[in-house]
């Protein structure tokens, strides 16, 4: 199962992928990391899912990443007498804290947090940015607010308040529950959602406890003050274009989307951008060509991973959607100027060992037209280290550990093998050359680049390089 490119698949599960067969299907097609949002379906339902990918996993052999994707804290009208209602431009309307369900006057908002941020003029978007509302007067517990756009607004439609940090935490009771629940599950990678400041990782990180990554997703403007902090704290970023997109101006949601990329490859952290890659796949067989162009920038601009939502949860062409995203990254990454591109942008090593080793690796691979760089990790950190080198090769990421190497699958280039526990040189180099030639990356005669740390089994001790050959008795 050598994939014949470096960026990476992300394909979320749902009702129109939910078999054995289906999930197999995806990960043959191209799939590397299946994700579970947890935002739909019971904790049944996930738990079903999660066997069904570790099944697929065993049945072929390869290392697969597991994504739990929180809800987080989502802020909603509430119900209507009449299930929905029309509000007109120019309108007045009210949201209070009274439970009585609303009519064509006023609606619940039970969120006392919104009530004491607003302010007179604050704008409040409703469905997905489709209603826009202006405060006019406001309490502690209610707020007067002018119909700027109207539309129909029917029970629980989601609200924001662009441009201001709310008092919450990014974790509700609901997504600790469930965070509990997939973390007993062994999810791999926690993806965080509506992060706002530093802290919310730090609160996460803490819960999590190094039982898997934590994946930050950055889908509330206010987080892109804090950047730099956010994607140290992180294990990996997601640029959640959705909510990003409601919050922000369209014409905006591109540049950040370049300006977080570079930040997660400056600090050496995996990135996926997501949401409405190929949207019409939803309800059609082929992409437009905008969206071909769109999952192709992200290919241009270093993405580790780009991401399948409605298209493989519930879309009538699942199948189809993973094997055209496939083909697109791949069609890329044979471009010539995609590998120009890399190369112009690769990272500057940080002082240490570790890193002038991994780009040592880089350019020997590139100068002896080496097929493979073969990493030998206990936490991934060399594999990481290697991929924020963005090398014209294949990345083997050799590790004892299962967990490492299916966290791998997220990783730009990288290909987890799970291996017996190296105790020497002499068998890190014969492994690693076996293995190489087993999958197909590397025949006999040809060369591959060995980088590891000794003493063996101590993260982060990067400070071996070695060119090996392959061959026959491999």
């Amino acid at each position: 199962m050598k994939r014949d490119r470096h960026a990476k698949i992300i394909a979320t599960l749902g009702p129109a992928s939910s078999t054995p067969q289906a999930i197999e299907a995806l990960f043959r097609a191209g799939a590397d990391v299946f994700r579970l949002n947890f935002s739909h379906g019971t904790h049944d339902d996930h738990r079903a899912r999660y066997e069904m990918i570790r099944q697929v996993e065993a049945s072929i052999g390869r290392p697969i990443g597991i994504l739990l994707d929180l809800q987080g804290p989502k802020l909603r009208v509430g119900q209507f007498a009449a299930g929905k209602i029309e509000l007109a431009p120019g309108q007045e309307f009210r949201f209070d804290m009274d439970k009585t369900p609303g009519d064509e006057t006023r609606a619940c908002l039970p969120h006392p947090e919104i009530f004491s941020i607003i302010q007179v003029g604050t704008e409040l978007l409703l469905d997905d940015g489709k209603i826009r509302v202006r405060v006019e007067n406001h309490g502690p517990d209610y707020a007067n607010v002018r119909v700027l756009t109207g539309g129909p607004l029917s029970d629980r439609k989601g609200l924001n308040v662009p441009g201001e940090a709310l008092p919450i935490s990014a974790l509700s009771d609901k997504d600790r529950s469930d965070l509990e629940f997939g973390l007993s599950l062994g999810v791999d990678i926690v993806a965080l959602s509506f992060v706002q400041r530093p802290e919310d990782v730090a609160e996460a990180r803490k819960l999590v406890a190094g039982r898997a990554l934590i994946l930050s997703k950055l889908e509330k403007p206010q987080a892109i003050d804090f950047l730099d902090e956010i994607v140290e704290l992180s294990d990996a970023i997601m640029v959640a274009r959705g909510d990003l997109g409601v919050e922000c101006p369209p014409e905006v949601v591109p540049i950040l989307q370049k300006r977080i990329i570079e930040t997660c490859r400056h600090q050496g952290k995996p990135v996926v951008v997501a949401t409405q890659m190929l949207e019409s796949m939803i309800s059609a067989p082929a992409p437009t060509r905008a969206e071909a162009s769109d999952v192709a920038t992200a290919v241009y601009d270093g993405a580790d991973a780009v991401m399948l939502s409605a298209e493989t949860a519930s879309g009538k062409y699942p199948l189809e959607a993973v094997s055209i995203m496939n083909k697109i990254i791949c069609s890329v990454e044979r471009d010539g100027y995609y590998q120009r591109i890399m190369d112009a942008r690769a990272e500057e090593p940080e002082t240490t060992a570790a890193d002038a080793i991994c780009a040592a690796a880089r350019q020997v691979s590139a100068t002896i037209g080496a097929k493979a760089i073969v990493t030998f990790t206990s936490s991934g950190s060399t594999t990481l280290r290697a991929a924020r080198q963005r090398p014209p090769v294949p990345i083997l990421c050799l590790t004892a550990d299962i967990k490492v190497a299916r966290r791998m699958a997220l990783v730009w280039g990288a290909h987890g093998v799970v291996t017996a526990d190296i105790s020497s040189f002499a068998d890190m180099v014969q492994s690693g050359c076996r293995i190489a030639h087993r999958d197909e990356f590397a025949h006999a005669g040809e060369r591959v680049v060995i980088i590891a740390g000794v003493p063996f089994g101590t993260p982060g001790t990067t400070n071996i390089l070695r060119i090996a050959w392959i061959s026959d008795q491999h």
